[in-house]
């Protein structure tokens, strides 16, 4: 190697702002593991680099003494001149290959360092190339990202961040949000081809993503006045958005949609006609759940704390509105409000006086039993799961038997056998294993359970 070669590896690390000691450092270690395979070396080499005059030195470090008896590892080494004629045109090529090795990783570590704190954030870019599994997406100028969209069942470590009624095409300007980041100097196994792909990892179906385009259209949201307290989608199709205001003359709705729902048609169209309902966000769970269950009314919600089942009571021709199409609506409500939500119609309340009853004995005090529940506990140690009447210990089935002939109701249950116990399990108002009372079978009012 001449001094030609070696100055221009000292501009090469100035220009790449690459340290110049480590890149004759990783070029000295590339050529060892050359060198040993080329000359066939018994033992490892190491290979040395004048800083000044370019002159390479090869060695082969051949072991002294005996080797370590727990380790099997010689401790003393003899350095033997190994070093061939024509010993330019290799270390030629190997440089080549470690400045672009070195280069690739140095922008990747940029990048890294850049974006590593900035998951979450929203960035806009320019669609570059678009292929089966995932589409780059350029930020700015040497800065790629990757959009994945893989086939989950084809590669179940790989992720899928495209909505399914979104395409791309070439050049076009698409905002998404940072999940991810990989690290270039990580030791876990890395998935299929990671290492050639773009360290930043972006997303169109994240929560987040409808958060950040909100922070654009609303000011009052980037300024901190409204709140974003919970979001929950199903990407491509529907999402509900619940937001509060810290100031009480502010209407958090009202702002977030914008006048003529001009703000929140932008979001709308970001995102590819995917509908957004906002939603008043309420400390109490009842008037949240109900408020969440928008376009429909609600006319009544009780909320059971120690199963966190939410039942909720809507007019019949608003029965279908509040499940929503396959369960949509529903799911969605549920997912934002972390409750179970069991939907009935106002004809069930009304031809089943006993079970709004039963729920709201439930959701009070109920001095009779520490839990609401009939004291009944069969031989098998299983609680009845009915609720007891008023005034009493005991559910209409096991009321009768306690009163007849002073018998216990184990005994009286012992004698009748396994058909009143399976009765007094399938009794309409029973409850389920949830502690709700479940809707009659096979009934046709279309009560949906989330």
């Amino acid at each position: 190697m001449s001094s030609e070669l070696v100055a221009a590896l000292e501009a090469l690390a100035q220009e790449k702002n690459i340290d110049e000691a480590y890149l004759l450092e990783r070029l000295e270690q590339s050529l060892a593991k050359s060198y040993q395979s080329i000359l066939d070396l018994e033992w490892d080499a190491r290979v040395t680099i004048n800083r000044e005059t370019g002159a390479i030195c090869v060695y082969e470090l051949v072991p002294v003494g005996e080797p370590d008896e727990e380790t099997g590892e010689y401790e003393e080494y003899e350095e033997r001149d190994v070093t061939p004629r024509e010993v330019s045109r290799i270390a030629a090529q190997n440089a080549k290959s470690v400045v672009n090795s070195i280069v690739r990783d140095a922008a990747r570590q940029a990048i890294y360092t850049e974006f590593a704190s900035r998951k979450g954030e929203l960035v806009n870019g320019t669609v570059l190339q678009s292929t089966p599994d995932f589409t780059i997406i350029k930020v700015r100028d040497g800065v790629e990202a990757e959009l994945p969209h893989f086939d989950r069942k084809r590669h179940p470590s790989e992720l899928n961040e495209k909505p399914d009624n979104e395409h791309y095409r070439h050049n076009q300007r698409l905002k998404s949000c940072i999940v991810d980041v990989r690290d270039p100097n990580s030791l876990e196994t890395n998935s299929r081809g990671e290492n050639t792909r773009p360290a930043i990892v972006v997303s169109r179906t994240h929560p987040e993503l409808i958060r950040r385009l909100f922070e654009i259209e609303v000011p009052e949201i980037y300024d901190g006045v409204v709140e974003i307290q919970a979001i929950a989608r199903e990407p491509g199709a529907r999402s509900k958005v619940a937001v509060s205001s810290r100031e009480a003359n502010l209407d958090p709705v009202g702002a977030c949609v914008g006048p003529k729902g001009s703000r929140v048609r932008m979001v709308v169209e970001e995102l590819r006609n995917e509908r957004i309902d906002v939603i008043q966000w309420d400390a109490d769970p009842a008037v949240f759940v109900a408020n969440a269950l928008s376009p429909a009314k609600v006319t009544r919600v009780l909320i059971d704390e120690n199963t966190h089942y939410a039942t909720v009571f809507v007019p019949d021709d608003q029965l279908s509105l509040a499940i929503g199409k396959e369960g949509q609506n529903a799911r969605l409500t549920a997912r934002l409000t972390g409750w179970h939500i069991d939907i009935k119609s106002d004809s069930l309340m009304a031809s089943m006086p006993s079970l709004v009853t039963a729920l709201i004995d439930e959701d009070g005090d109920t001095p009779e039993s520490e839990h609401g529940r009939c004291e009944y506990v069969s031989p098998d140690g299983v609680q009845c799961r009915n609720h007891a009447r008023p005034n009493s210990k005991w559910c209409g089935v096991h009321e009768k038997e306690a009163r007849q002939k002073g018998k216990k109701p184990a005994q009286q249950h012992a004698e009748a056998g396994v058909k009143d116990e399976a009765a007094a399990l399938t009794a309409p108002n029973s409850p389920d294993a949830s502690g709700v009372p479940a809707s009659p079978a096979g009934s046709a009012s279309g009560e949906g359970l989330v």
